[in-house]
């Protein structure tokens, strides 16, 4: 998604792409559904705990409000933040974003759009503010992952199965760990930025069949990537957000990881907590894939699979991963869709006045 583009452009733009990814994650679950056997996942879904379902929507509700926070926190330092309430319409229209575009295209931009167009705040200080929030995500997400490394090793699987899971996390923490350093060190941003746009950009001319001249989109790219590296180090330097952002993403891991305990227990079973922690981990992994939206299907295979190792049958992984998908992919995604309306309507309303 670029500067100035809404996310129904892009999904209108997109629309062949992501109506075949939504294709491919109907026929993914289909075959799931065959393999776990659907009898078996309507029977544990029948016997879902209501008081469970109920706390795994509240617990939900408590991940976007601390994420808010988070944002808001990161926001305040950088530029000046909106009404609470106003910042997390902008995130759940950003997570419709995320949800629904393969890749999680439309998320981060998204929110830089939003605030643009309705705060006036510039574009690339926008996106430096919702991409240093993920970036907060990064810590507790490396704990977690070095400890899920070390707790595979004491699982009884194959040794490859150990070796490509530990390699897939330190491989992970490794990328996360330069996309941080290129964001804090304006030189390196410069280089890799024009270096990717030198690239592609024969290949932009050949699309689209305009002219484009890489010494005219040079200085402004610069530009651009100082306003964004700037940001972006003031809200990963500022030792007060750094601490506060650190614990709040702590508390979402923590919040998410009950969560989906929570999923289990709502049909009625308790998963090891140290085979939880790894196959989350995992799941994670899976999540980053640019692939399908949401990583819908692909992530269910790889629970089944591993959650398998612990004895616990496919029909029960499906059932909880179904409860799992109605608060933290479905319930989110609606509600985002409304406030994507809600907030496109006011930007051609305010175009339409100008």
């Amino acid at each position: 998604m670029e500067e100035g583009q809404s996310i129904f452009n892009y999904i209108k733009e997109h629309k062949k792409t992501i109506i075949l990814s939504f294709l491919i994650v109907a026929v993914l679950i289909f075959i799931l559904g065959l393999f776990a056997g659907f009898k078996g996942i309507f029977l544990a879904l029948k016997r879902t705990d209501p008081s469970f379902l109920v706390l795994n929507f509240v617990f939900e509700g408590m991940i976007l409000i601390v994420w808010t926070f988070r944002w808001r926190l990161i926001l305040n330092l950088v530029d000046e933040s909106p009404r609470f309430f106003s910042l997390f319409l902008m995130l759940l229209a950003s997570i419709f974003g995320n949800n629904i575009t393969p890749g999680a295209a439309g998320g981060e931009p998204l929110r830089a759009y939003l605030l643009f167009e309705l705060r006036g705040t510039p574009f690339e200080i926008g996106f430096a503010s919702s991409t240093a929030d993920r970036v907060f995500e990064f810590i507790p997400f490396a704990i977690i992952s070095l400890l899920s490394a070390v707790l595979i090793m004491t699982w009884a699987v194959s040794i490859w199965t150990r070796l490509i899971v530990s390699f897939l996390i330190i491989f992970t923490i490794v990328v996360f760990s330069v996309v941080i350093y290129a964001g804090a060190r304006r030189d390196v941003a410069q280089r890799i930025v024009l270096g990717i746009i030198k690239s592609v950009l024969p290949f932009i001319r050949n699309i689209t069949h305009r002219r484009f001249e890489f010494r005219n989109l040079k200085d402004k790219m610069i530009f651009y990537v100082n306003r964004f590296s700037s940001g972006f180090s003031m809200a990963l330097t500022d030792r007060k957000v750094l601490i506060v952002g650190f614990l709040l993403s702590l508390i979402m891991w923590f919040l998410d990881l009950t969560r989906i305990f929570i999923c289990f227990l709502a049909i009625g079973v308790e998963p090891p907590i140290a085979l939880l922690i790894i196959i989350y981990t995992v799941g994670i992994l899976i999540s980053l894939l640019p692939l399908l939206p949401g990583a819908l299907g692909l992530r269910e295979s790889i629970l089944v699979a591993l959650f398998a190792v612990a004895g616990i049958s496919a029909d029960h992984v499906m059932a909880a991963s179904v409860i799992d998908r109605l608060a933290s992919y479905i319930t989110p995604t609606f509600f985002g869709f409304l406030a994507a309306i809600y907030y496109g309507r006011i930007i051609i309303r305010n175009h339409q006045g100008s």
